[in-house]
């Protein structure tokens, strides 16, 4: 079941800087350690200690949440495209801090 997997630019150093990989998996669970085996490094990125997926890391299927769809026992069949996002935070976004404010770019 091959899978197209966009990687994004903030894991790219754990993938050998490939934007996109082309592998085998049956479930998002396999597709982490799949990804893990040949680029050791890259599954402490997106998952805890206790093997989830990170708070602050998004995975999609076909533009679907798995969060929402099975989490890393999601199942994966042949063409599916598997997006890994990692979200953005932080920031000063008070009123106070108008948009062109330096805070803005910290």
């Amino acid at each position: 079941m091959s899978c197209k997997v966009r990687i994004p630019a903030p894991l790219r150093r754990y993938t050998g800087d490939a934007a996109e990989l082309h592998l085998d998996a049956a479930t998002v669970g396999d597709l982490v350690k799949t990804i893990e085996a040949g680029h050791p490094g890259f599954a402490a990125k997106v998952l805890d200690d206790k093997g989830q997926l990170r708070r602050f890391i998004n995975i999609y299927v076909n533009q679907e949440d798995i969060r929402f769809a099975g989490g890393l026992g999601t199942p994966l069949k042949d063409g599916d495209e598997v997006s890994i996002i990692p979200a953005i935070a932080g920031g000063d976004t008070s009123p106070a801090a108008p948009v062109d404010s330096p805070a803005w770019g910290r």
